[in-house]
């Protein structure tokens, strides 16, 4: 059975505890995980730390940490702890992000990025055994310590993201899961295929590698209102977050409209990119009144493949906005 997770918001809330309290009704809603994504805003290894400490049943992990910011080892380390800190709840979300956030806000160059990867999680993976680590690899080379504390009591799954197919082929050669965001359902099953591909070569079951499909949502009894907010989600990152998302729109074939999104929002045009974004919507995210949303919804969670769907919310939702859509969708509702 496909299990409803939560993606905490990435825009900036009116306060720690307010995003911690999201964490919170998440669990109170039946919710299996609380993902958090870390971009510029409050660092996701504090949050997920004291949501771990104020709930006892819902499943707490990254979607995603980058892997730049911080070395595979610091990775290592803060996963063991937060499954420490968690009874066993953690689960570890990891990916290479994206130029515009490595370099204009870490400062790092976005060099190779797969094989960072990859290495990224062969060196966590080693390091949560409770081995001492010896790795010679392409970017990283280092040995001789070991974990002071011993491997978790519970193996941390670790998961990756991709929206190109080698990101995809290395999720499921190397990971334990995979997470799709921005797929339209038939883009989403072209990747599947890589999937698999990554699978074999790597000798192992794809059906091992958890599947979580990341989807915008929006319930409001303000249906427009509700199709606005995820319709100026999906122009921003299109259009406003680097070539990414508009390259990966285009390998779904929609190249023309990710095109005309981005190339009007980084003219300033911003009517004219979401003008442009309209006829992709309904494929992207669930909007709408609570049961138009829980419709959709479940349409999504029916695609073959998918472990796992994760409801976001839109960049401009508020706190209310969001508290509705979570509670329309919630795995307990009546």
């Amino acid at each position: 059975m496909t299990m409803r997770t939560v993606h905490l918001p990435v825009a900036a809330q009116s306060s720690f505890e307010s995003l911690v309290d999201l964490g919170i009704s998440a669990e109170a809603h039946g919710y299996g995980r609380a993902w958090l994504p870390e971009t510029w805003g409050r660092d996701a290894v504090t949050v997920l730390a004291t949501l771990a400490e104020r709930t006892d049943e819902i499943g707490i992990g990254t979607s995603i940490i980058n892997a730049y910011s911080r070395t595979p080892a610091t990775v290592a380390q803060t996963a063991a702890t937060l499954q420490e800190s968690s009874d066993g709840r953690f689960r570890l979300g990891l990916g290479p992000s994206g130029p515009a956030v490595i370099l204009g806000w870490h400062g790092e160059e976005f060099e190779r990025p797969l094989r960072r990867t990859r290495e990224y999680v062969e060196i966590v993976r080693m390091a949560l055994s409770g081995e001492t680590v010896r790795y010679a690899g392409d970017i990283f080379q280092l040995g001789g310590f070991r974990l002071r504390q011993g491997p978790p009591d519970e193996d941390v799954g670790i998961d990756v993201t991709g929206m190109g197919p080698k990101a995809v082929e290395l999720a499921g050669r190397f990971a334990d899961g995979w997470h799709a965001l921005m797929f339209t359902p038939d883009g989403f099953e072209e990747r599947r295929q890589d999937l698999q591909r990554g699978a074999d070569l790597g000798d192992r079951d794809v059906d091992n590698v958890r599947v979580t499909l990341t989807v915008p949502c929006c319930a409001l009894d303000d249906a427009e209102h509700a199709r606005s907010l995820v319709r100026q989600h999906v122009a921003f990152y299109v259009g406003g977050m680097g070539t990414f998302y508009r390259d990966a729109l285009s390998r779904q074939g929609y190249e023309t409209l990710a095109h005309d999104v981005y190339d009007a929002w980084q003219a300033g045009d911003r009517e004219d990119a979401l003008d442009a974004v309209d006829p992709l919507l309904d494929e992207l995210g669930a909007f709408g009144t609570p049961e138009a949303v829980r419709e959709r919804f479940a349409e999504f969670e029916a695609m073959a493949g998918v472990d796992r769907v994760a409801v976001s919310f839109p960049r401009g939702a508020d706190h209310d906005e969001i508290e509705s859509t979570m509670a329309a969708l919630a795995p307990n509702h009546n």
